[in-house]
């Protein structure tokens, strides 16, 4: 919503430049989203000008070469300015841009030679000051006789015209909508800063009450209009609204169109509250009647568009049909335009729900259903009333008819909440006494009684629906006291224990231990698109594809819950590969889902992707390729870290490169144990899909991660005594991998085993043709003695014997 600053100061000015009326609106809940400048930025060089003389141009048609009396702005003399606008002539008072003005478009004024005679200046338009945009505003000059008071020459512009406003452009959340009017912001800057309110707009009304003779309103659907009024004027002459009012709508956003539709937006800019003005003599038998459409029922609306409604809208109708859609926007039947002399003013109160749900149906959005849908208050329908009759009669020679057509169901009584001083110092920790609560909620237009302990507080029609409760009362404190004076307080808590889960801890270790190693954490979608199934190669019936589909997605391509977290990994590679950036290295920590056979599963994994060069490249190269034994080893220092016994198998994904993928476990033998996540390269025909190339992957379930966990590390005291370290090379069949070959040495060799590892790998013609040659390097060793060959031999020999097992074979043997 736009405010113009000049406007903002009518009703509470305090000495306060704009940005510090930006900062107290801010601070106090009120964002403002920018400052714009509506009109000149500078307004100096634009003054009052008297035209004493406008004689024909000699070399153009179309021009007059006008003397124009300039004041003391002009101490040489009235000034030669050439015109080309149709309408100037001598005796006129005009606005005049010197030479050196700077242009609402930026442009600087000088002085120039037009078909040989000097122009001193310009006489100006209301378009080119920006007061009007309307085609007529350019076809003649502005000429300031029309305005009430007399100005002499040399008077700065500013002084006569808003030429130059600075426009507050505000965030009004959904729950204030007693901020959509000017005056609204008013009280609320009021209450910021004690400034002083003017009275409201709408205390002087001209109308009476009663019925109104010759006009009848009817409501069939009371649950979806709670109110509506309505006011007849007579003797309307429809015109140019005066150039004041056009600039204040300008500024504001709204572009003038006559005086009266002008009347009743400035009206609902001004209280919040829309307005819709019907040419009586149009509307059949004089006579209104709110009911729900039928299906399928066309309306032709003000912007030309023919719309079909449901049964679920609601319209205005006469005799002859529908005229309206309530609460959106009028048909061309009842339009008021330049032939009109009598006006029905309706303004009325609709369902919020039913008109949001009607202008999303008809995907037509107005300044009337966008204050609507967020819940007026019905007693809005006569501050608009008296506020545009007033204008009515002042701008358009109106005639008042007696009486006010007013139908609509009671509100009932106003809502009385208990506001207790302790509650408010619990809530808030901070004393704020009970004299500065009552003036806060007194400054909120809330009435408010002393009692025993604490305020009893009347809410305000306008904030029904949003304070309800004791809280939202100490809302209205807090934000208006100063809610950077609240100090930082503990919330009070019973039963509550300081410390974090055991599953917490686990996925803050594996976090930090991935970050350690120098990858960079990314924050994906938990929505993704259908089609990132078919992407990654997923057939039917895969685990993946049990996806959980939103009811109302955003879009659809985020209409359902990620099942896994490759996705948003694979988006982010993408987006950064795309820009010059091949060498990565990032993970993921978030939250997967799937469909249960009763309701959606979740649970918080851990993705890893690393995508080209493992070093950062230098003059000597890119060391390293991110491959599988790269994510591996990233793989082990996280499962390390959280001292997790784990192993890898091979296994087969459809988005996983055959014979490069492995399933990571955890815990008993390949058949039966626990399944941590995968591991592997990209297959190349997914990694194609996302414009990448080589690319590794791994992803874990932190859940199962922390189930395996140990709640506390133990810790061993270290040996004494040095290791025995012995090297055994041992061939076997290449189909079995090297993984399963160690966990059958660990397995044999028991607890005088302290590690054993693979330094080499052999293949050739001394091995044979389908087998390898695996070089380990064990390390035995006893907590209590150095251990002897003898010592190991047994042990040795239960390790060959397992190897033999597995088809192998010791070399030199």
């Amino acid at each position: 919503m736009r405010v113009p600053v000049p406007w903002l100061r009518e009703h509470c000015d305090p000495e306060l430049d704009v940005h510090g009326i930006e900062e107290r609106l801010t601070m106090t809940g009120t964002k403002v989203e920018a400052i714009h400048s509506h009109g000149v930025d500078a307004a100096s060089g634009f003054v009052v000008g008297r035209v004493l003389e406008a004689e024909q141009h000699p070399d153009a048609d179309r021009l007059q070469v006008c003397r124009v009396d300039l004041g003391p702005a002009a101490p040489d003399g009235p000034a030669s300015i050439v015109c080309g606008a149709p309408n100037v002539a001598a005796g006129q008072t005009v606005a005049v841009a010197l030479p050196g003005a700077v242009m609402p478009d930026g442009r600087r004024l000088q002085s120039a030679r037009l078909r040989g005679v000097v122009s001193e200046g310009m006489i100006l338009s209301e378009s080119e000051l920006e007061l009007d945009s309307s085609p007529s505003a350019g076809e003649g000059i502005l000429v300031l006789d029309t305005l009430d008071a007399e100005f002499a020459p040399g008077t700065p512009l500013a002084e006569v015209l808003p030429i130059s406003q600075e426009v507050l452009e505000l965030e009004i959340t959904p729950n204030r909508p007693d901020c959509l009017g000017v005056f609204g912001v008013a009280r609320e800057l009021h209450a910021a800063t004690g400034a002083p309110l003017s009275p409201a707009p709408w205390e002087q009304d001209p109308g009476s009450a009663g019925a109104v003779a010759g006009a009848q309103v009817t409501v069939e659907c009371p649950d979806l209009c709670p109110r509506f009024t309505a006011r007849v004027f007579e003797g309307v002459t429809v015109a140019e609204s005066p150039t004041w009012l056009k600039a204040r709508l300008r500024a504001a956003g709204q572009r003038p169109i006559n005086n009266v539709v002008d009347i009743t937006n400035y009206a609902m800019l001004l209280t919040g509250q829309p307005l819709h003005a019907f040419d009586l003599d149009r509307v059949s038998r004089a006579r209104l009647n709110v009911r729900r459409a039928s299906d399928g029922e066309r309306i032709e609306t003000l912007d030309g568009q023919t719309r079909a409604l449901d049964g679920e809208m609601v319209v205005i109708e006469d005799a002859e049909g529908p005229t309206s859609i309530a609460g959106i926007m009028g048909g061309v039947r009842s339009e008021v335009g330049p032939e009109t002399t009598r006006v029905l003013l309706e303004v009325a109160n609709w369902d919020g729900p039913n008109i949001h749900r009607t202008s999303s149906a008809l995907g037509l959005r107005s300044e009337a259903s966008s204050r609507f849908e967020k819940g007026l208050a019905p007693e809005q329908c006569m501050h608009a009333q008296a506020v545009a009759s007033r204008l009515m009669i002042d701008l358009s020679g109106a005639t008042l008819a007696p009486g006010t057509i007013d139908v609509g169901r009671p509100q009932g009584p106003a809502r009385v909440i208990r506001l207790r001083d302790e509650r408010v110092s619990s809530i808030l920790g901070l004393e704020v006494p009970v004299e500065r609560q009552a003036e806060i909620l007194g400054r909120l237009d809330f009435a408010t009684e002393p009692v025993a302990g604490g305020l009893d507080v009347t809410v305000p029609a306008l904030r029904r629906n949003d304070v309800t409760r004791e809280v939202d009362l100490i809302e209205e404190v807090a934000r208006i006291h100063g809610l950077e004076r609240l100090p930082a307080t503990l919330p009070a808590r019973r039963g509550a224990v300081g410390i974090l889960t055991h599953a917490q801890r686990v996925r803050r270790a594996a976090e930090d231990a991935i970050a350690g190693r120098g990858l960079h954490e990314v924050v994906g979608w938990s929505f993704a698109a259908p089609e990132l199934l078919d992407r990654l190669r997923l057939p039917e019936g895969h685990e993946l594809r049990r996806v959980v589909t939103l009811e109302n997605p955003l879009s659809e391509a985020q209409s359902i819950l990620r099942p896994t977290l490759l996705g948003s990994l694979l988006d982010v590679a993408r987006h950064n590969v795309s820009r010059n950036g091949p060498d990565l290295a990032i993970f993921e920590s978030g939250t997967v889902h799937r469909a249960g056979p009763e309701h959606a599963e979740e649970h918080h994994a851990l993705g890893v992707l690393m995508t080209g060069a493992l070093t950062p490249r230098s003059w000597r190269g890119a060391r390293g390729e991110a491959d599988f034994f790269a994510a591996k080893a990233l793989l082990s220092s996280l499962l390390d870290a959280l001292h997790i016994r784990w192993q890898v198998h091979p296994d087969s994904w459809p988005f996983l490169h055959p014979g490069r993928s492995a399933a990571v476990t955890a815990g008993g033998e390949q058949g039966d144990a626990e399944r941590l996540g995968f591991l592997g390269e990209l297959h190349p025909l997914v990694a194609a899909e996302w414009d990448l190339e080589r690319t590794a992957v791994f992803v874990v379930d932190l859940g199962r991660l922390a189930s395996l966990a140990p709640e506390v590390a133990g810790f061993r005291p270290f040996p004494s005594v040095p290791a025995l370290r012995q090297d055994l090379a041992v061939t076997l069949p290449d189909t079995v991998p090297a993984a399963e070959a160690l966990e059958r040495v660990r397995g044999a060799a028991g607890e005088t085993l302290e590690d054993v590892t693979v330094f080499d790998v052999y293949t050739g013609g001394q091995v044979g043709e389908g087998r390898r040659s695996l070089a380990l390097a064990l390390s035995f060793q006893a907590p209590d003695r150095t251990l002897t060959d003898e010592d190991v031999a047994p042990v040795r020999e239960r390790i060959v014997a397992a190897l033999t097992e597995l088809g192998g074979e010791l070399r030199g043997q």
